[in-house]
């Protein structure tokens, strides 16, 4: 099975640890994640909001569990260097997510907020980067 290089948006990750349905493309995402399906990209400025976001207390996630993730990703993503953007950001705080995403040819960034990306091929919702994982399963 091919391995997918992605940059992972902390709202997908706060998703999948919120909603009750395994099924959703979300979990699914995160899951890929740590079967290494999806070789997460990151460097300090991503995985700092991680661990400041999931440790929030309206979402009452356990340390283990954010401590887990982070060190998953850590341990079997690849710590990137941002690639300059001269692309127009809503929220300066998301150009960190997209310019890790550039240091890779191939890689993806899956957020599930579109709209604060530019339109490029990169940028993807978690149902579209499942959809590319199972399309290269079936072939």
């Amino acid at each position: 099975m091919k391995t997918y290089h992605a940059v992972i948006d902390t709202n997908v990750i706060v998703a999948a640890l919120l909603t009750p349905n395994e099924q959703s493309a979300t979990v699914k995402v995160v899951d890929a994640l740590l079967k290494g399906n999806i070789m997460p990209l990151y460097n300090d400025e991503i995985l700092s909001e991680y661990d400041e976001v999931l440790r929030r207390d309206k979402f009452h996630f356990s340390s283990s569990t954010i401590d887990f993730l982070i060190n998953e990703i850590r341990r079997y993503g690849i710590n990137s260097e941002r690639v300059n953007s001269v692309e127009h950001f809503p929220d300066p705080k998301d150009v960190v997510f997209y310019e890790i995403a550039l240091s890779k040819d191939d890689a993806y960034l899956v957020t599930g907020n579109i709209n604060h990306f530019p339109r490029t091929p990169i940028v993807v919702t978690p149902a579209e980067m499942m959809a590319i994982i199972d399309a290269e399963e079936k072939q």
